[in-house]
C-alpha cells in the first residue's frame, strides 16, 4: 500500500500547537536595550512595542502600543508576558506606569511579585 502525503494547507481543520495557530505567521518578541523597548514581530514585521526605562534599579514600563493592522490578536498581552518573563529571568522588579502593563499584572497575580511590595499601593496593586 502506497501512502500519499497530504499538504497541511489542504486539511479541512486548523492545526493548533500550544495554543498557537501554526498557520499564522511566527510571533517573536525581542528586547532592544539601546531603545529601551521590547518589540513584538509577526512574520518578521514589527507589530507593537512596550517602552521602558531603568529607574532606581527597576524596569519602569511607560507605554505600550500595537499597530492597528494587528489589532484583536492578543499581541499586546503576549508582548507584556514575554517582557515580564524576561525581567523575572534577570531578577528584576517592575514599576508599571503604563496602564496596560498595570492592568496585565492586576489580572495575573503570578506577576505581582515583580512589583516591589512597598510600591504596589502606588499602582493600586494590592492583594
Amino acid at each position: 500500500m502506497q501512502r500519499r502525503r497530504i499538504p497541511t494547507d489542504a486539511l479541512p481543520c486548523t492545526r493548533v500547537r500550544c495554543g498557537v495557530n501554526v498557520n499564522e505567521p511566527e510571533v517573536d518578541v525581542r528586547r532592544d536595550p539601546g531603545r529601551g523597548r521590547f518589540t513584538i514581530f509577526v512574520g518578521g514585521e514589527p507589530a507593537g512595542f512596550t517602552h521602558y526605562e531603568m529607574r532606581d534599579g527597576s524596569w519602569a514600563f511607560l507605554h505600550t502600543e500595537t499597530d492597528d493592522r494587528f489589532a484583536g490578536r492578543g499581541l499586546a498581552t503576549q508582548l507584556i508576558a514575554a517582557a515580564l518573563d524576561a525581567v523575572r529571568a534577570e531578577g528584576g522588579t517592575v514599576l508599571p506606569y503604563c496602564p496596560f502593563v498595570r492592568r496585565f499584572i492586576g489580572d495575573r497575580p503570578e506577576y505581582l511579585d515583580l512589583v516591589p511590595a512597598a510600591r504596589r499601593a502606588e499602582f493600586e496593586l494590592t492583594v
